[in-house]
Order: C-alpha cells, then structure tokens, then sequence
C-alpha cells in the first residue's frame, strides 16, 4: 500500500509539473508498479483492453465521422444570425459547444467552433474562455460526453455488476449544464480581465507585412547564379526565403534550389536585423512596394493558415528547427504567437508549446495535410479549404443507430460504438489512416496505463484505508457533507492532473467511502465524474482551456477568475440534485 501511495503521489507531482507528458508520466509509473511488485505482470496492460479505453477511443473515431457529415458545419454557419447582438451570439456559441459535447469530443467540438468564434466580431478574449467552459460543461449531460463519465460508468460495472447507461448521467448534467451555460452568458464573461476582453478583435491573428519583407536581386548582385538555399546558409538559417517571384510570377514549389536571376523578387521572413546583415553580405535590395506581400505570399498556388497546437500534440517540445518543415513537409512556419503576443525572432530555435498559435504557409494543395500531420487544430483559413466535406448524413445515420442500440440496452456502449467506427470505414466515411490519426494516443495509453495503478490501489487496500480515514474524519458530519467533500477533492485533482486520471484514482475511493458510510455509492460515483469533468480553474486542468489560451491572449491566472465562481455553482446546484436522483 505505502508502495501504491509512493507512485501514485510521484505521479501527481510529475502531472503537475508538467516537464514529461502525462501518457510517458502513466507508462513510467506502470513499469515501476509492475516491477515493484503492486501490479501482476499478467495485469500490466490489461487496461488495453478495458472498456473505458476502448469506448473513448471508439467516440474520438465517431465525432470525426460527424464532423464528416457537414451538419455540425450547417448548425454553426446558422449563427451567423446573431452577429450584430454579441450577447446572442456569444450565448448561442456556448449552447452549440455544450450540445455537440454532450454527444462528441468536447475537444473536438471546440475546435469545429474556434474558426466561427474568431470570426464573430467579439474580442477573442470575450469569448473564448466561454466557448471552452461551454463545452466542458456540455460533457456531464451523457456517458459519452468525456472520458471521466467513460470510466466513472465501466467502473460501476466492476463494482456493482451493472454500467451506467447513456443518459444516466443526464438527470444531474443536463441541469448543471443550462445553469452553467447561463452563469457564462450573463455573468461570467465579465469577470474576465478587462485588459483581457478589451482587446479589439483582430481580422487575423497575424499580419503578414510584420514578418515577409520583399527584396529584390539587383543588376550586378554577387547573387545571380546562386541557389537561394545558399542566402540561407549565409545567414545561419535566420532568414528564410518564402516565396521566389520572377517576371511577375510565383514560382511553384519551395524556392530552395533556384539560380537566382536578375530582377528576382524574394519573399523573405526575418528579423529585419538578420535580414539586414544578410542584404549587405549578398548584395540584395529592399523592392519598391509594387504589389502586396499578403497577395504575393498567398497567391493561388500556395496558402496560408493559422492553427493551435493542442496538449499531447506529436510536435509539442520539439524545436521549429527540429520538425523540419520545409523539406518534409515544403511549408515554411512565418509566425508564432504564444499567450496572444507574437515571436518574432529566432522561430528555429523556439520550442513549441501546447497554446501556441502557428502561421503557416505551404501548397494549397498539401497544407491541409501537413495541418492534419502535425497534430494541430486550424483556426484561421486563408484562401484554404480543409478538405471538402462530403455532405452526407450517413455518418449521422451510423451514430444515432450506435446511440439507439446502447440506450436499449441491446449491446453494451463500447460493442455498440465499435461496430459503429467498423460501419464508417466499410461505407468509406472515413479511411484506416483518419481512424488511428484521429484517435488521441496520449489519452488512450493514459488511461490503459493508469488502470492497473487504480486497480493497485484498491487491491493492496490503500482506498479503504483512505476511505476509512475520511469516513473518520466525515463521521460527525452529515454525509451529504462528505459527498460534498468528495467532488471539492476531485475538482481541485481534476484543476492539477489530467481528468481521465483523476477518475481512474477517485472511483474506487468513493465506493469505499460509500462502503465506509453504508450509503448508496452511486451518488458518490456522480459527485466524481462531476469533480473530474469541472476543471475551470487553470488552462493545464482541460485540453480545451489550453486551446484557447494562445488565441485567447489568456494568462495562467485569468481562468480562476471566471472559473471559480462556476465550480462553487455546480456544487451547489450538484449536490441537491444527486440525493435527490440517487437517495443515500
């Protein structure tokens, strides 16, 4: 027991942290549990298996399919209605996130509607952090909605023989979530920093003529003859050639490898200091302003796009310099905005964080693929389709038969949603390739990995010895107060650590509580996936509230602004509601 509480405090230290990502932090406190003798090497990866991890990766699969569909694409473009009330419009935005959460990817569904926020004419800061609180929010209504209610319902069924079903959840979320949504339209928003929220909302996060400079090679230029990837090389990969014009005309493709000529007009991202060394060394010249660089760097062979890097994200701590997207990928990176204030210079060096807003420029024919390659959400499209979506309702017809067959009870949740992720690709919704591309692996190897230390926990009795304790603690008091109790500690674990994690942790201590108490567990169960769902009160607690922070222009300290005052809301409204679905 005093082994399972060494790894799993190492764990939170290491989640907080935040220096190792929380599916490597998972996987090393596995191998040190198997190898310290608290998990059976037959159990070392049977949560590969669980479930949970199966349902969550199967609904990850079922909200791309949705998202295929182009309806979710009709329902936002019918909010445009609203653009001349902001209030309206920031209200309709938030109910949208909270009801595509409640039956797809929270994460997901806020990054279908960060592009139409940012469009809306309201201060990105305005409306940003509600978009995020709205789609978390709209995840406690159903099983599905997020992975704590995915883990909080499989472990009801090791406990009690009998899963929560769809829309047991709904009775208390559905409630929470309309309290929620109007604390955030009415109220919430405000308590926003004003420096925050007074900030004009920009046509674009960047502006293209702060970062690509035309020069010119002139008559006589110790250039000509020269590969442009050679000028690079001049400047020590601090200058980079964007775009390569002559005659009037972009050349195709990454200029790299052209002989300059005579005349050439070169786009080139620098800092004008470095810019400047580099002119004198390969005797260039600033070219007189004849056509725009914003049309020159997005004519229309090529493309720009503005994009969010999620947490977990495949290029998150990597250097730019390391990615190497000009020769993988033949996309230059122009611009890096971190907490709503651009990085000007040194771009290779910078080592990108989950936040940061990227700009990108690359083929109009392959920068949707490099976006999807890269792990990262668009939120700003210039002249760029992401790929056209395919308006069918198939996808629609595939979700709401997987959705019909659970809530009977004719197959279980996670038969029911595989069957359903097979039917997507039989019917070429989707291809092999988008399914594992749009499962989130760090999630998926945190929950498998975690499972087995949660199950530790209970086997070596470390849930009933904290559960006895708090029983102990909790036994002059009422045990609404401890149920209480129970969701406070979730939230404030959920505000610190990933909240899959959490749950995987606070399940069995409250059904031990419960045991302890000789109450009902089920409310108890509740108050957790509650607690584990409700992170509002840091950007790390909640993917999403890390999507926005960049475009959001948000500091560590403005979500407990808004965020606190919604926690406090839900307990209170929370708890009523629960001994009142679920007596003790």
């Amino acid at each position: 027991m005093l082994i399972t509480f060494s790894i799993l405090g190492a764990a939170l230290v290491l989640f907080i942290w935040g220096r190792w990502r929380y599916d490597v932090v998972a996987f090393v406190c596995l191998t040190v549990g198997v190898l310290a003798g608290v998990v059976p090497f037959e159990d070392a990866y049977s949560g590969l298996g669980h479930p949970a991890v199966i349902t969550v990766a199967a609904a990850l699969v079922l909200s791309r399919g949705l998202r295929c569909s182009g309806l979710i694409d009709r329902l936002a473009r019918g909010l445009t209605v609203f653009k001349q009330r902001p209030l309206l419009m920031m209200g309709a935005l938030t109910v949208l996130a909270a009801i595509l959460s409640a039956f797809m990817n929270n994460v997901a569904a806020l990054a279908l509607l960060m592009p139409l926020a940012l469009q809306s004419g309201l201060p990105p800061a305005q409306i940003l952090m509600p978009l995020s609180f709205g789609s978390i929010l709209g995840g406690l209504t159903t099983l599905i909605g997020t992975p704590p209610n995915i883990i909080i319902g499989s472990y009801r069924a090791e406990a009690a023989g009998e899963p929560f079903g769809l829309f047991t959840f709904s009775p208390v979320g559905v409630p929470l979530a309309i309290v929620g949504v109007l604390y955030i339209t009415f109220l919430g928003w405000r308590l926003i920093p004003k420096e925050r929220r007074g900030q004009k909302p920009p046509q674009d996060l960047f502006e293209i003529a702060n970062y690509v400079v035309e020069v010119k090679v002139p008559k006589g230029s110790i250039s000509v003859g020269k590969e442009v990837e050679e000028l690079e090389k001049m400047s020590e990969g601090e200058v980079m050639a964007v775009s390569l014009i002559r005659r009037r005309k972009r050349l195709p493709g990454a200029p790299r490898h052209e002989m300059l000529e005579e005349g050439d007009l070169l786009l080139m991202e620098a800092d004008p200091g470095d810019l400047d060394k580099l002119m004198k060394a390969a005797g260039l010249e600033l070219a007189s302003r004849k056509e725009d660089d914003t049309e020159a760097a997005s004519s229309n062979e090529m493309a720009l796009i503005e994009a969010v890097i999620p947490r977990g994200a495949r290029i998150e701590g990597r250097t730019c310099a390391s990615l190497r997207l000009r020769s993988r990928y033949n996309t230059n990176l122009l611009a890096i905005s971190r907490e709503g204030r651009s990085i000007k210079t040194r771009l290779r060096k910078v080592k990108l964080r989950a936040g940061d807003v990227l700009l990108l420029q690359g083929e109009s024919e392959t920068l949707a693929d490099t976006v999807a390659s890269l792990d990262v959400f668009p939120l700003a499209e210039r002249g760029l389709q992401l790929g056209k979506r395919r308006e069918t309702f198939l996808p629609v017809a595939i979700f709401l038969g997987a959705i019909g067959v659970t809530a009977v009870g004719i197959l279980p949740v996670e038969i029911a949603f595989g069957a359903a992720v097979a039917a997507l690709v039989v019917f070429d919704v989707l291809t092999p390739r988008q399914v594992y591309e749009t499962i989130d692996w760090p999630v998926i190897i945190l929950l498998a990995f975690m499972i087995p230390i949660g199950q530790a926990l209970q086997t070596t009795g470390g849930t009933q010895w904290i559960a006895g304790v708090i029983a102990q603690l909790g036994s002059a008091v009422h045990p609404i107060a401890v149920l209480a109790a129970i969701m406070i500690i979730t939230m404030t674990l959920s505000d610190l650590m990933n909240n899959a994690a959490t749950a995987v942790i606070m399940a069995p201590i409250a059904t031990s509580l419960a045991a302890a108490l000789n109450v009902n567990a089920d409310p108890f169960l509740m108050a957790t996936a509650i607690g584990a769902s409700c992170a509002f009160l840091t950007p790390i607690g909640h993917q999403n509230n890390v999507l926005v922070m960049g475009p959001g222009g948000y500091q560590f300290g403005d979500y407990w602004r808004m965020g606190l005052p919604l926690e406090i809301l839900i307990v209170v409204v929370s708890l009523p509601l629960l001994v009142m679905v679920w007596p003790l």
